[in-house]
């Protein structure tokens, strides 16, 4: 897996030219969280044309900053393996969308007070 910046030229290439660019290298996937490209037809043209697996995962904007960027990449390497699978099997190009983790505090973690609430085997139970 390689990022565009990691690319000698790549940087700053269009989405429309990237996927053409991307086939001719050999990369046989693109992952994006771009969720508007699908909506865009020249875009959707380009996806196409290349024949390459499209995934996409959420940023979600609206939990900007840790939360947002945690979840990005929780929802990126929890899905992620499944999907590449998914893709090894595949005949033909297929468009993925990886499903977001559960961002809400209560789903992520559970605090406890030893104070109010002793654990087991906790010294002084």
């Amino acid at each position: 897996m390689m990022h565009v910046h990691e690319l000698d030229g790549w940087a700053g290439t269009k989405d429309i030219e990237l996927y053409a660019k991307a086939r001719s290298q050999g990369f046989q996937a693109i992952i994006t969280n771009d969720g508007k490209q699908l909506n865009r037809p020249m875009e959707v043209e380009a996806t196409a044309r290349s024949e390459l697996h499209r995934i996409q995962y959420r940023q979600n904007n609206k939990h900007g900053g840790l939360v947002g960027l945690g979840t990005a990449i929780a929802t990126v390497c929890a899905a992620l393996p499944h999907a590449l699978a998914e893709l090894e099997e595949a005949h033909g190009q297929r468009l993925v969308s990886l499903t977001a983790v559960d961002l809400s505090r209560r789903s992520r973690l559970q605090v406890t007070d030893p104070a109010v609430e002793l654990p087991k085997h906790w010294p002084g139970r």
